[in-house]
């Protein structure tokens, strides 16, 4: 019985410690590329990860962008995120940890793995699977909550009821793709064809709703959904550009 109460002791004290170390925190800072890779946005996981966090209620900037005065003269008011690889010969391992302006560790997921071949499919499951870790880390505007305990699951928190503006990096370019998708479903997503018919791009899903993963053969990026409106944002010569879609699901 001893044994038994000081587990549940250890793990109630692991919970309310999170919730410390994250009740001051409501920005989030994504890097433009994580170290792991060769190239920005690479599989579409750094703006996977932006998402998600907004998707928490959180104000998420890439490390690359415009930061508020606020954070810029102290850096210390925003976590950081950082994606730590541990790839086996057959399985994907992510990790994704939440740092502070000192580099120490707040929160660190479980490890996400996939064991799927192709890569980008791999990285991005794999990445998925890290999330559910934080699937109750959220930030409600004046009472920020981050009950965070990755194994095992986390506890109950707040329901979220605010959530913060989105940002948007430096360069933004706004396209408006021509002509109706139509969206047929595939075992992990859709693929997205047009009158031809001919598929032009493939969506896979994430764990965050109303947002895919998302490639048209030349690129990789997200297919989000904003104020009613489908948008394909990726990166091209280290601007964002963001092509609004017109599709049928």
């Amino acid at each position: 019985m001893k044994k038994h109460l000081f587990i549940l002791f250890l793990a109630i004290s692991f919970s309310v410690q999170a919730q410390s170390n994250t009740a001051n925190y409501k920005y989030i800072i994504v890097p433009e590329k994580f170290s792991f890779l060769k190239q920005v946005n690479q599989y579409g996981l750094n703006t996977l990860t932006k998402a998600f966090f907004e998707e928490k209620g959180f104000t998420v900037y890439f490390d690359n962008s415009e930061i508020p005065e606020e954070i810029a003269t102290d850096r210390c008011k925003a976590l950081v995120v950082e994606v730590q690889e541990n790839n086996s010969m057959f399985v994907t391992n992510l990790t994704l940890l939440l740092k502070d302006c000192k580099g120490a560790i707040v929160i660190k997921s479980k490890a996400g793995k996939s064991r799927e071949k192709e890569y980008e499919t791999s990285y991005n499951l794999a990445l998925k699977d890290a999330f559910t870790s934080f699937n109750d880390f959220k930030y409600v505007a004046g009472n920020p909550t981050a009950v965070t305990n990755p194994t095992p699951a986390p506890t109950n928190v707040a329901p979220k009821t605010a959530s913060a503006p989105v940002s948007q990096p430096i360069a933004v370019k706004t396209e408006q793709q021509e002509g109706l998708l139509y969206a047929q479903p595939i075992s992990n997503g859709y693929q997205l064809i047009d009158a031809s018919p001919k598929i032009v791009m493939t969506l896979l899903k994430t764990s965050v709703e109303d947002c895919y993963i998302s490639s048209n053969g030349n690129g990789n990026g997200v297919v989000l959904k904003k104020n009613g409106t489908w948008f394909f944002e990726y990166y091209k010569n280290n601007v964002l550009v963001s092509e609004k879609l017109s599709i049928k699901f």
